[in-house]
């Protein structure tokens, strides 16, 4: 009631966004479909009332600006961002995460417009680390990749749909993937902290123990990777090589970044043998260096590959930073998973993954 009572006396003097009326009869979420502000599934009808509550969730002003929205560059409030937080299905609480993941993608080296505009596969992915994983209820663990958690599920949908409704990126226009991803929808997931003597990915990436922080990547997935046999951290690596090297093509090299999510059960093969985190990205890494000859366009008569002048060389399949590892998943099963990037990933300095700290968290 007395939000309904603030929407009543204050919402005209709170809320500055355009608001569309629509007949009687009318069911709002399909006047959503029709004038094309969903992402394909049904969406939230923003009212007054559900907009000043999902406001309640940031000290933030409705009227400040957060940024630029590519492809048109249009201009995005604090309350533009409420009214997809309020479609996608958020929760008050979620706020602080959203405006900080957004905050990321509008990073210049995020290439937040080329992302969207790829005919790739590729899109916003979001990792969350810190205190507000768990005071939000986030997923780290069992099916955390999948459905079923609200905070996951909708923050990484509340993105795409700014994206979508405030800039403008719609497929088929701006957005030219030839096939997309499932993650286009969403693709946003905790890591796993339960081990103190693992440093979490903020850590890695220059921020405090105890800092709440999402970081973006630009990729799609995940792709499965199994193996059930080995027992040791030097033959689970080189199994781990065999996938990674398929990303994209066996033949394509240093054209993307990765991020591999570690399971529970393979991670104790690294924390038994004493390799941090560092250790195994370095020796993911080496594992994945083959002779260029073998790469070669038209090597095994096949025509992707890199120019013959490389053929005397030891080729990387990553840059030297190309690899993130991060730790998510249910207790049993050794199953982990492989998010590729995209493959614009060849232009190192100009795209890179973004970490931002979540404020008012």
């Amino acid at each position: 009631m007395a939000e309904k009572l603030e929407a009543k006396h204050r919402g005209e003097y709170v809320l500055g966004a355009r608001k569309v009326e629509y007949g009687e009869h009318d069911d709002p979420i399909e006047v959503c479909f029709e004038r094309g502000w969903s992402d394909g599934l049904p969406v939230t009808p923003p009212t007054d009332v559900r907009v000043l509550r999902m406001l309640t969730g940031t000290s933030r002003s409705a009227a400040d600006i957060v940024g630029n929205i590519p492809p048109n560059l249009a201009e995005c409030t604090v309350e533009k961002v409420a009214i997809n937080a309020v479609m996608a299905g958020c929760k008050p609480e979620y706020m602080p995460v959203l405006l900080a993941a957004l905050e990321a993608a509008l990073e210049p080296v995020f290439t937040l417009h080329g992302v969207l505009a790829t005919t790739y596969f590729s899109s916003p992915i979001i990792i969350v680390n810190g205190p507000v994983t768990k005071r939000i209820g986030m997923n780290s663990g069992i099916n955390a990749l999948g459905q079923g958690n609200r905070a996951n599920a909708t923050i990484g949908r509340a993105l795409n749909l700014i994206v979508r409704n405030v800039g403008g990126g719609r497929p088929g226009e701006a957005d030219r993937s030839t096939l997309g991803a499932p993650s286009k929808y969403t693709l946003c997931f905790a890591e796993d902290e339960s081990d103190a003597a693992w440093e979490p990915l903020s850590v890695a990436r220059g921020f405090s123990r105890g800092e709440s922080t999402v970081t973006l990547f630009q990729g799609h997935g995940p792709e499965a990777f199994v193996d059930q046999k080995s027992r040791t951290a030097e033959a689970l690596t080189k199994s781990f090589a065999m996938s990674l090297i398929k990303l994209g093509h066996p033949k394509l090299v240093q054209s993307a970044r990765a991020v591999v999510v570690l399971s529970p059960e393979h991670y104790a093969i690294y924390r038994e043998a004493g390799w941090d985190r560092a250790r195994i990205e370095r020796e993911l890494y080496l594992a994945t260096i083959r002779p260029g000859k073998d790469l070669v366009a038209g090597a095994g008569g096949v025509g992707e590959g890199i120019p013959a002048s490389r053929a005397e060389e030891m080729v990387p399949k990553f840059h030297e930073d190309g690899l993130m590892v991060v730790r998510a998943g249910g207790a049993a099963g050794l199953f982990s998973a492989i998010l590729p990037g995209w493959l614009a990933g060849r232009n190192r300095e100009e795209l890179q993954p973004v970490t931002k700290k979540i404020r008012d968290s």
